[in-house]
């Protein structure tokens, strides 16, 4: 799906409650999962409308929302200004577009919902996320198990869900340790049920 799309849809993304449905659940699965506290630095890329950041506000410390969607950005700073998240800062980068190089910006924490098999070449933004991830920090990641291709309709350029050993080897290719996967929610579409994978992994102490 383009970033055009998601300009498009973004105003009326939260009218659908499956999508509110499912970001509690990732919420509660990354909870259950990973150490948070107040003073974890969280950095949600591909953040939408920030309903994941919403729901885990009250159990992390500094965030930061980013998305390369315009849409999506602006009803993230509509939220942010009415309150509806509070204390949160946008951040208008693309971590698919190259080496993010030498940075200030660290985070103990990354979430990134059903981004990543949107971008082709995860490469360049694992290393990013192992970039930006401070040691003994995280990243939670959730996505699409591997599915036969009729998620997207034809002629969608990314991945068709994720092999977990597949995906657990860039991780671990990018400096990640401890990568563990787990079932996490599901997506009905088209009469299908698409299932939904939380993999969590840890950077190393420096």
């Amino acid at each position: 799906m383009s970033t055009n799309s998601f300009d498009e849809r973004a105003a009326t993304w939260d009218d659908d409650p499956a999508h509110v449905e499912r970001a509690g659940a990732v919420a509660d699965a990354i909870r259950s999962a990973l150490p948070l506290g107040t003073s974890v630095r969280m950095l949600e890329y591909g953040a939408g409308t920030g309903l994941v950041s919403r729901a885990l506000r009250d159990t992390v410390g500094p965030l930061t929302m980013a998305d390369t969607s315009a849409g999506m950005r602006d009803v993230m700073r509509d939220k942010v200004a009415a309150g509806v998240i509070s204390d949160a800062r946008i951040w208008d980068v693309d971590l698919a577009a190259g080496p993010v190089g030498a940075v200030e910006d660290q985070f103990d924490l990354i979430v990134t919902v059903l981004t990543l098999h949107h971008i082709p070449d995860l490469e360049v933004v694992l290393a990013n996320f192992a970039a930006l991830v401070a040691g003994g920090g995280h990243v939670a990641i959730v996505d699409l198990d591997e599915e036969d291709g009729s998620f997207h309709p034809e002629g969608f350029d990314g991945h068709h869900g994720f092999s977990h050993a597949a995906l657990a080897a860039k991780l671990e290719q990018a400096g990640f340790t401890d990568v563990t996967f787990r079932p996490c929610h599901h997506i009905m579409r088209h009469g299908h049920r698409y299932g939904l994978f939380l993999a969590t992994a840890s950077a190393p102490t420096t």
